[in-house]
């Protein structure tokens, strides 16, 4: 007998909602840490660079375990790296220790590709489309959250209060978990381990996060950036050559080339560049001080949040309106809709940025769109993979997301630092030009996100009885 969703469901979306807010929420008191801790401006960033590493090689290898071993001890596996990095992160005063710290908090990044597993695996069947499209939204819902809280925190206490919020919020996460979800029998016993493949893995997503990261620092054009973008290319051929090989491959390529998930694993890079550097953009127009630059609102970090929280309530109520969408019109629809509507947002913000109202407009809308595209994933996905190989398939997804993310981030500071305005003050702002530009280019992503689906062959389920376990078949069709 399946368990009850209303058991299952939200531990794991507590679950997600804790991995996404440990992630975002160190973002807007970089510039205060770098004081705080002693180091560059330049060193800081390796407090995402590194969290952004850690989840992009860990959480495929955690959603292949999973498949392998079992979805559940893999989960706990994942939040207890969270909980583990939270607890170092609060009783550290060392800069090295902090970075340690958020590498072990990557971890976190498995609860995504797991819990949709455990949804597709214990859920009964009319709930699944909803649960996975609740996961999936809690991504971007924890973002936004996570946001905020860090506002409110530094309101009233250090920094280190954001810390004891993750640990809180991954202590509840495992407890939950623990008592709530129940041992999965979906393993892939006829799988094996390759230890090869994982390692050539870590090394081309290793090499092109740390160039995409620190290229803005280094150079584009610098012997570091071109060298490591060079070892990411050569070692991921290595790795494609590899796992066409292997008897067990960690990643089945026959997989990852079939239309639904190759293009959307396209999407999800483009979506997670869109929502990274959106949120890094609107966070820093918001504090940049009028007097001086005669644009922006000279927001506080927690105004700042404030004005992206409307993303976190649209990212919420995608969820219900996607797993519907999908339900009826399948998941084509509402990630187009998702691509458009983000592109919409930031050509509303290209055009209209003079008052706080456009902000909290742009912010909700841009959320509905990350909402409903990142509801729609998982559903193309599990339609096109067996069970015993979901795991890895939403892990490297997930995996596309957060390379997409550190390129969004990368090229949005790129565009911002590029132009900037000539001021009596050591302080360098970006001209609102520079802003329009981010903005355009963020909108043309995201619009080439909601084109992508339309190359993806449609998903028809084919009839079966409620209990089978027969995974929805592929159709060919004019679309």
């Amino acid at each position: 007998m399946r368990p009850s969703s209303t058991r299952v469901l939200p531990a794991l979306v507590l679950a997600m909602l804790a991995f996404s807010v440990v992630q975002t929420a160190v973002v807007p008191i970089l510039p205060s840490l770098a004081r705080e801790l002693d180091v560059s401006g330049s060193s800081i960033t390796w407090l995402m660079t590194a969290n952004l590493l850690s989840a992009a090689v860990l959480t495929p290898l955690l959603g292949r375990f999973g498949d392998l071993r079992g979805r559940k001890p893999m989960l706990l596996v994942s939040l207890g790296g969270l909980v583990a990095g939270s607890a170092l992160a609060v009783g550290t005063h060392s800069f090295t220790w902090l970075v340690v710290a958020r590498v072990l908090q990557g971890a976190g990044g498995g609860v995504l590709p797991l819990a949709i597993s455990i949804v597709r695996d214990e859920l009964p069947k009319e709930k699944v489309t909803g649960g996975v499209a609740a996961i999936s939204a809690s991504m971007g819902v924890g973002s936004g959250l996570g946001l905020v809280a860090t506002g409110l925190l530094l309101e009233h206490w250090d920094y280190k209060s954001i810390f004891w919020m993750g640990l809180g919020f991954g202590l509840l996460a495992v407890a939950l978990v623990a008592l709530r979800v129940p041992t999965d029998p979906v393993v892939d016993k006829n799988g094996g381990a390759d230890p090869l493949g994982a390692l050539t893995l870590a090394g081309w997503l290793s090499a092109l996060l740390i160039a995409v990261s620190q290229g803005n620092t280094w150079g584009w054009t610098s012997n570091r950036t071109l060298g490591l973008f060079a070892v990411a290319a050569v070692v991921a051929l290595a790795w494609g050559i590899i796992e066409v090989k292997v008897k067990h491959p960690l990643v089945d390529m026959k997989m990852m080339a079939r239309p639904a998930v190759a293009f959307t694993n396209i999407s999800g890079l483009l979506i997670g560049f869109g929502m990274y550097g959106s949120f890094m953009v609107i966070s820093n127009f918001a504090q940049t001080p009028e007097k001086l630059a005669h644009y922006g609102f000279t927001a506080s970090v927690l105004h700042a949040g404030v004005m992206l929280l409307p993303s976190a309530v649209g990212s919420m109520v995608a969820a219900p309106v996607g797993a519907l969408l999908i339900a009826r019109r399948g998941p084509r629809l509402p990630l187009v809709l998702g691509g458009v509507l983000g592109s919409a947002a930031m050509v509303y913000l290209a055009l209209r940025h003079s008052a706080e109202g456009d902000i909290y407009f742009a912010s909700a809308v841009f959320g509905l769109g990350v909402g409903l595209a990142y509801a729609a994933m998982p559903a193309y996905i599990n339609g096109a993979v067996p069970a015993e190989q979901s795991g890895i398939a939403n892990g490297m997804n997930a995996v596309l997301r957060t390379v997409g993310g550190a390129v969004g981030t990368a090229v949005m500071a790129a565009i911002l630092t590029g132009d900037t305005m000539k001021l009596p003050i050591p302080v360098q702002l970006p001209t609102l030009d520079a802003y329009k530009h981010a903005f355009w280019v963020a909108a043309a992503v995201c619009l080439v996100a909601a084109v992508v689906p339309f190359a993806i062959r449609r998903i028809k389920e084919t009839p079966a009885p409620v209990e089978a376990t027969a995974s929805p078949e592929l159709v060919k069709t004019d679309a």
